[in-house]
């Protein structure tokens, strides 16, 4: 009979083709909240070379079957794992290779290839939508052979706690790249078959706790060499009338926010006003004029010129008519340029000052590290990486964001060569310090650096040599036109879960007792530098929360 090994195991494991799989830890006992989606793996090994088992169906049982999808763990190729310079804090490995990341669905017809000698995963989710009542539940999980042989089962315990998870509290966004999404599945921006896209990409998102929509009002400027462009996506329909007067159409936008929020974005963030590392000059803008469409600001417009401003004058307002119809408009966010550093202080500050004339008393926002910048009042929320982060917290900036990207410290992060508590960790450090808001640059960036070229993401993960690999996106562009998940998503949007978690406890416990709790099993430090490395340390804060409001 062939031999096929298999284990639960925790989301939080990694396996590598060449892993050993009886040092995988299992895990075969799961608490939940009762509107919380589970995620669990299943490894398995065949031992045995029989054609009988090429590939294997997959049956799950029990009563909570009906809630349960399964997927395939893929691997992908990693050739740029980690920083060459600097890559502090724990790796799974800092060598190229095929690594475990992509969740896709099940291939032939519902199977998953279980070749010789080559650990696998299949990727459990279990999500009840709050229909089950609290109580004890088991899963069974069987593989077969395709002449429906059982080759291999194992069973897991799930208890349902009476409890629900809070609303989530953080803002979180992922840049998200329209022109991508048209450039890979090579369509026409905003035809019918681009929105469908549009939509599918977005459903991913929000159900995994992404809930700020990167919007192009305009098309956005960034990662775009000097002189070049990305291909225009640009939401607003845009006529010039006469010299400096110019006429607006937000029929498709409007589009946009309807889709968005059916999609369940509670949020929208509108491009960067002035281009990225330097605020010099105006993003693309087309318009018609005389009848053709043509660029009317882009490399060549001077970010402080007079035309750029009156066009800014009348811009500004038609769109936050647009939202404020809706009751949206203070739910938007607004970016001056990205990443300014201080020799940018002026420049970045005299544009700034440009759009405070349009947008006094809205959020404006950008990823700023310079604690200089927000001491000096240049910008009253910013958004400082979190190896930057300590300043700005000691500060007690209000309502204070953070993000991360491409950095060598030995901060949470979302490389494919991270293991997965290190990127997850990340929802206990946003609880602990009150983050309102956290914002990445790469949710399904498909190009290289500056946008020279398009790449194939499953082929290159890293932009070619250009970021570590993983930074740039969060979702795979699916054959069948939808986002496929990853590991790295799948670990933020628990990263999220734990967040809401934290705030039920608190609730009932009180923020002191809440953050004894966090700090349990630790040397007594947990900041953006310092924290728990171990699955252990994670699965463990939630069961204890789990048990003592249960």
């Amino acid at each position: 009979m062939p031999t096929l090994k298999i284990k639960a195991i925790s989301s939080l494991e990694k396996c590598f083709y060449n892993t050993d799989i009886d040092a995988l830890s299992e895990k075969k006992d799961f608490i939940i909240f009762k509107n919380e989606r589970l995620s669990f793996q299943v490894a398995f090994l065949n031992t045995t070379i029989d054609s009988r088992i090429h590939q294997c169906p997959v049956i799950v049982g029990g009563d909570l079957a009906k809630y349960v999808t399964i997927r395939q763990v893929a691997s992908v190729p990693v050739a740029y794992p980690a920083p060459f310079v600097k890559s502090e804090g724990e790796y799974l490995k800092k060598e190229p290779g095929i690594y475990p990341d992509l969740i896709r669905p099940l291939m032939y017809d519902g199977c998953v290839p279980v070749p010789y000698n080559n650990v696998g995963a299949v990727w459990v989710e279990l999500d009840t939508l709050g229909e089950r009542e609290a109580g004890n539940y088991s899963l069974t999980i069987e593989f077969k052979s395709q002449e429906n042989e059982l080759l291999a089962s194992t069973s897991v315990n799930i208890r349902i706690i009476d409890e629900t998870l809070p609303e989530q509290e953080l803002i979180h966004t992922e840049w998200f790249y329209t022109d991508c999404i048209a450039q890979y599945y090579h369509v026409r921006a905003f035809s019918e078959k681009h929105w469908k896209l549009i939509e599918n990409f977005m459903r991913v998102a929000t159900r995994n706790g992404i809930n700020v929509i990167f919007t192009p009002v305009f098309t956005p400027e960034l990662d775009t060499y000097i002189g070049g462009e990305r291909l225009t996506t640009q939401l607003v329909d845009i006529t010039v009338v006469g010299k400096d007067k110019y006429e607006f159409n937000f029929e498709k936008l409007e589009r946009w926010i309807d889709l968005a929020l059916d999609c369940g974005f509670k949020y929208f963030e509108i491009p960067h006003f002035f281009t990225q590392w330097g605020s010099k000059h105006a993003p693309k803008f087309v318009a018609k004029k005389n009848g053709k469409t043509r660029r009317i600001f882009g490399w060549e417009t001077d970010a402080q010129g007079k035309e750029y401003d009156v066009f800014l004058s009348q811009l500004i307002p038609a769109l936050l008519d647009v939202f404020k119809a809706r009751g949206l408009d203070k739910k938007c966010y607004f970016h001056v340029s990205d990443e300014p550093r201080m020799p940018d202080f002026e420049q970045y500050s005299a544009c700034k000052n440009i759009l405070k004339k349009y947008l006094d008393g809205y959020n404006i926002i950008d990823a700023l590290s310079s604690f200089e910048f927000y001491k000096q009042g240049v910008l009253e929320k910013p958004v400082p990486h979190t190896k930057d982060i300590e300043p700005f917290i000691e500060a007690g900036v209000p309502g204070l964001w953070a993000y991360y990207c491409a950095s060598g410290a030995p901060v949470s992060d979302r490389f494919i060569a991270m293991p997965t508590a290190r990127t997850r960790i990340l929802g206990v450090q946003l609880y602990l310090y009150n983050i309102e808001g956290y914002l990445h640059w790469g949710y399904n960036f498909y190009n290289n650096r500056h946008s020279y070229d398009v790449i194939d993401p499953y082929g290159v993960t890293d932009g070619g040599f250009w970021v570590p690999a993983g930074d740039s996106c969060l979702v795979y562009p699916g054959a069948d036109g939808n986002a496929w998940e990853s590991i790295r998503l799948n670990a933020l949007r628990e990263a999220v879960d734990d967040m809401r978690a934290l705030r039920a406890y608190e609730d009932k416990f009180g923020r002191a007792a809440t953050e004894n709790l966090i700090l349990e099993g630790t040397d007594g430090t947990l900041d953006f530098k310092h924290y728990p490395t171990s699955p252990e340390y994670i699965i463990n804060l939630r069961e204890r929360i789990a048990k003592a409001l249960a």
